[in-house]
């Protein structure tokens, strides 16, 4: 997390308790901050230093010890008469040093470091598009908490109408204008009313709770969520964090094929060998002795009955798979850009109705208020037009709140 959008958010969280504010936005930056998964960016970078480092000292010189002890059976013995040489001794002992010193490797370490910066790379583009895939969950968490609220809002306004139109139906029994039982039926719907805020506002506890879980960030009951404005750009265009994966991929397999060119090429060293041992480099001299070789080496693994061939044919497979996947995940994406793109279309055409007829809800209660207040028609008919308006209300509501969570699905699935 950026340390400003850090002291932005807490500045905005601290000016009260009962004013914390969140928006998707920072919902957004705080499971990329605090979801587990995001520990693994730093755990991959000790990784890649460590690998580093360790191919590194393949440039440094080699260093052996060896020692051994041996006993013979027989030794070489020279068969002249009244020789003055010595067989030499059945029981032997050498210590050798030998350190070697690669010269010319046929850029095998440059190509070990590409692969392994090749790895690094794509591991970290991996943990990005675990992360990134998270955003629809927390987009199903945030509007969903929208919705809370909005139907919570609903239901208090509801709930203030009915009160007040009590008062005027106990004062319409007083005087005589509507039946003794009448205010029974309202009463009754404050109960319903009430029983619904209550269940309302535990589901919204238990969203938000699964929303903090998911962020990594304490969230309450007073948090106040922003409605975001969302805007979309309809293109089959899509910036998708999975196709920079797709392509650190194929960049792994050149890296890996660059390699393998590798292994089978020339390898020039130097070494030096020296030691303590009786007999030493001079059989001849039956005693212990110091001695040292220095000298080149060259290694070239000129027959491998094809392995290295056939290596770099599995990796030429193993790209052509990747390219297939990637094809693959286009298409899906696409299909679910076109059914999201529909759902928009729909979804505003249903608000621009939902207006309309909540227009005309609004003009039948305002006509069956004057009914009730005259006893020409019954407290359940003016409850059952105001549930009416209600669920109209809380239709548009819906519909608004659910097109802004497919506008916002839509630029995740965009990758805008």
């Amino acid at each position: 997390m950026k340390p400003n959008f850090l002291i932005l958010f807490l500045l905005t969280t601290t000016i009260g308790w009962s004013q914390q504010t969140i928006t998707l936005d920072a919902c957004y930056n705080l499971v990329n901050e605090n979801y587990p998964l995001a520990k693994q960016t730093g755990m991959l970078s000790a990784k890649q230093e460590s690998e580093m480092a360790a191919i590194n000292t393949e440039k440094l010189p080699q260093f052996n010890l060896s020692a051994q002890a041996t006993y013979q059976s027989d030794v070489i013995e020279i068969p002249l008469e009244n020789s003055s040489i010595e067989p030499l001794n059945k029981d032997q002992y050498r210590t050798t040093l030998s350190v070697n010193q690669l010269i010319y490797g046929g850029g095998l370490i440059s190509a070990k470091s590409n692969l392994t910066r090749a790895k690094y790379d794509a591991d970290i583009k991996q943990v990005e598009v675990n992360l990134y895939q998270l955003k629809m969950e927390v987009n199903q968490l945030y509007f969903s908490i929208l919705l809370t609220q909005e139907k919570y809002q609903l239901l208090l306004s509801k709930q203030a109408q009915l009160k007040i139109k009590l008062k005027e139906v106990i004062s319409g029994i007083e005087n005589g204008v509507l039946l003794p039982t009448s205010n029974k039926t309202i009463e009754v719907e404050l109960l319903k009313i009430d029983q619904d805020i209550k269940a309302t506002l535990k589901d919204k506890a238990t969203l938000i709770s699964s929303l903090s879980s998911l962020i990594g960030f304490e969230l309450n009951d007073q948090t106040k969520f922003e409605t975001p404005l969302i805007s979309t750009n309809i293109s089959s265009t899509l910036n998708r964090p999975e196709l920079e994966l797709f392509q650190l991929k194929r960049e792994e397999i050149d890296a890996s094929e660059l390699l393998l060119s590798k292994e089978n090429l020339p390898k020039l060293s130097g070494f030096v060998d020296g030691g303590y041992g009786n007999p030493g480099l001079n059989i001849l001299d039956n005693s212990f002795q110091g001695f040292y070789t220095v000298g080149l080496k060259l290694k070239w693994n000129v027959f491998d009955w094809k392995a290295n061939k056939k290596q770099r044919k599995s990796l030429l497979i193993n790209k052509d798979i990747i390219d297939n996947d990637s094809d693959v995940f286009e298409l899906n994406t696409n299909i679910k850009l076109n059914e999201y793109e529909a759902d928009i279309n729909k979804l505003t055409a249903m608000l621009a109705s939902d207006t309309e007829i909540i227009d005309l809800r609004r003009e039948v209660l305002s006509a069956t208020e004057s009914q009730l207040q005259n006893g020409i028609i019954t407290t359940s008919v003016y409850i059952t037009e105001l549930t009416n308006l209600y669920e109209d209300e809380r239709r548009l509501v819906t519909h608004r709140i659910q097109l802004e969570l497919v506008k916002s699905n839509y630029n995740i699935i965009q990758g805008n």
